[in-house]
C-alpha cells in the first residue's frame, strides 16, 4: 500500500508485470488478489510437505520468500480462477514480500525498517533472519506436550518474511495500532481498501469449512457483537497470536503467547467484553 502510494505499484498490476518470467497462471493474478486472499496460488506448505514426504518438519531445511517463488514457479495452475474463490494463501503473502523487494529495490526487512517501523518509532520491532540479525530480550516459543513442555521455535516455513518473522513487543505494536488510527503512514482514503470486503466472482467469501468471510487486505473485518471490528490472528511453531481492534470504540486488545495451550482471540474477546460492556 506504501509503494501504490508512491506511485510505484497499482492494485490491478498483474504478477507476471513483476515477475515475466512467471508462469502463464500468473498473468491473471493481480496485487489486489494477492492482497485479499483471491489469487489461488496453491499453498506453500503443502507443496513443501510433498516435496519432503513422511520427513518430522524439524527434518526439512527451511525454506525462504525466492524457494517459494520457485516452488510457485513449477506449477501449472491455480487452485481456482484468480478472483472466483476466497482462500487463505500464505504463498500469496510471501510473494507480496518479493514484489515489495522487486518494486522499491530494497529488502523486505529494510523497507519495513525504512518506511513502518523506524518512521513509527517501533524501535524493538524487527523482520528476523538468521545469520544477519539478532532479536534481544526475546521469547521462545513452548508447546505442552504429555509429560511438561518443550521448546518449538522453528520450523520449516519460518523463514519466511512476507507471511511472517517479525519480532516485536506489545509497546511497539501500540504504536502500530496508534498510527492506524492516526493514519501516520497512509491517508484514510489511502487506507480504504484494505477494510472493504471481498466479493468473490463465483459466490461470497467463505472459509474451508463454510462458514462465511468478510476479508479486505491482511485484516478480517466481521464485526463482533454489534461492534465494527479489524483483527488477524497468528501462530507457528510455540507462539499464538491475536489482535482485535475496534474501530469505532477507539479498543485494541492484543495478545502475545509464547505457548500453544491457549487461544489468544478468547481473552482477548473477553478483555473487550469488559470494556465494551462497561459503555453506554
Amino acid at each position: 500500500m506504501l509503494l501504490v502510494h508512491d506511485g510505484k505499484l497499482r492494485y490491478d498490476d498483474r504478477l507476471t508485470d513483476i515477475f515475466p518470467e512467471f508462469p502463464a497462471y500468473g498473468k491473471a493474478i493481480t496485487i489486489r488478489n494477492l492482497l485479499n486472499h483471491t489469487s489461488g496460488l496453491p499453498d506453500y506448505e503443502d507443496l513443501l510437505t510433498a516435496q519432503y514426504p513422511n520427513v518430522p518438519d524439524e527434518q526439512i531445511p527451511q525454506i525462504h520468500d525466492a524457494g517459494v517463488l520457485k516452488l510457485l514457479e513449477q506449477q501449472n495452475a491455480g487452485k481456482f480462477s484468480p478472483g472466483s474463490k476466497w482462500q487463505y494463501s500464505n504463498s500469496g503473502y510471501v510473494v507480496l514480500g518479493l514484489v515489495v523487494e522487486k518494486v522499491s529495490g530494497k529488502s523486505f526487512g529494510q523497507f519495513l525498517h525504512d518506511r513502518i517501523f523506524m518512521p513509527l518509532h517501533m524501535t524493538n520491532t524487527l523482520a528476523y533472519e538468521k545469520g544477519k540479525n539478532e532479536v534481544p530480550h526475546r521469547a521462545y516459543g513452548h508447546t505442552k506436550e504429555k509429560h511438561g513442555w518443550r521448546e518449538t521455535d522453528q520450523s520449516s516455513t519460518s523463514a519466511t518474511l512476507g507471511d511472517g518473522g517479525i519480532y516485536t513487543s506489545i509497546d511497539d505494536l501500540a504504536k502500530w495500532d496508534r498510527a492506524l488510527r492516526e493514519h501516520s503512514l497512509l491517508s484514510e482514503a489511502e487506507m480504504r481498501p484494505a477494510l472493504v470486503p471481498v466479493q468473490p466472482t463465483a459466490g461470497p467469501a467463505e472459509s474451508d469449512n463454510g462458514k462465511p468471510v468478510s476479508y479486505g487486505f491482511g485484516w478480517f473485518l466481521d464485526p463482533y457483537k454489534g461492534h465494527r471490528r479489524m483483527w488477524h490472528d497468528g501462530e507457528t511453531m510455540g507462539f499464538r497470536t491475536t489482535i482485535q481492534r475496534f474501530t469505532d470504540d477507539d479498543l485494541t486488545v492484543i495478545v502475545l503467547a509464547n505457548r500453544t495451550d491457549i487461544n489468544p482471540a478468547e481473552f482477548a474477546l473477553k478483555a473487550a467484553d469488559l470494556y465494551l460492556g462497561a459503555k453506554p
